[in-house]
């Protein structure tokens, strides 16, 4: 009982603040995706949220991840990034279910490896039938949740490799972590470029992107004030310009309808 007392003694309020700010960086990421997952379950319409978005940050966490083997960093944005990455795997899984039931009956499976079963029940073993289907016209398009799994275990599984043959290599270590830092960066890119091809932002959540924009100003400022090097703020500068140009695209096609997205019952 003494030791719980005492432990409860040294509770300062510096240490309250500290463990506070942790909780948000571990945390904080993934809260923005949590309006944009919910409109998507609800709605049953995934067509107006890019999954490249996804894919960005898969890799610009799965390279931080492997940047901490190779230069340590602070514990809570390791246990962050690896948050994010589950967080984004249940963003797919949910988008992918959503678009699979709104298809036509009929419609053509793209997967990663190529093996459509619903059309060769027995295909041929080749180097061709297995990366048949990997075309960039369908590349993060596929039908299936099991080809987005299959692709991510590859690409961890070749720059897990590389890093354990360079990790020695102070150069290689610090791109890594400047790659890492840039293509969070370009986090919001996908989402802009689609709202720019279909002229709306029909079923983007738009309280999501100011959520983005709040957490990346308040990064920015935070590496400002302590003085980080200068690729932090940069970048964080970077991910504000580009939350307020989605922004802008919001008030741009205000008016614009359901009807410049893509029909929810097909796979182009």
């Amino acid at each position: 009982m003494d030791y719980v007392i005492k432990e409860i003694q040294e509770v300062t309020f510096t240490k309250l603040v500290k463990w506070t700010c942790s909780t948000l960086m571990i945390f904080g990421g993934v809260v923005p995706f949590i309006p944009q997952y919910r409109e998507i379950k609800n709605k049953k319409d995934a067509e107006g949220f890019s999954l490249y978005v996804c894919l960005v940050l898969i890799f610009a966490n799965t390279l931080r991840i492997l940047f901490w083997f190779g230069k340590r960093y602070e514990l809570p944005l390791l246990i962050q990034s690896f948050i994010m990455n589950i967080a984004m795997l249940l963003m797919i899984h949910l988008c992918v279910s959503v678009k699979r039931k709104m298809h036509l009956a009929h419609f053509q499976e793209h997967t990663f490896t190529g093996m459509e079963k619903e059309y060769q029940p027995t295909p041929k073993f080749s180097m061709a039938s297995i990366f048949g289907d990997f075309d960039w016209k369908y590349f993060w398009a596929w039908t299936d949740f099991q080809s987005y799994l299959d692709f991510l275990i590859v690409m961890i599984v070749c720059c897990s490799l590389l890093t354990f043959l360079l990790i020695k290599s102070t150069i290689f270590v610090e791109t890594l972590g400047l790659v890492a830092l840039l293509s969070e960066a370009m986090l919001a890119v996908p989402q802009l470029v689609k709202n720019f091809q279909y002229k709306s932002t029909v079923g983007m959540s738009v309280l999501m992107v100011l959520m983005w924009m709040v957490g990346d100003v308040f990064k920015t400022t935070y590496f400002v004030l302590r003085e980080a090097p200068a690729q932090f703020w940069i970048c964080g500068g970077l991910q504000v310009f580009i939350d307020i140009l989605i922004l802008y695209q919001v008030y741009l096609y205000r008016d614009s309808l359901n009807i410049n997205l893509p029909h929810a019952g097909r796979i182009d």
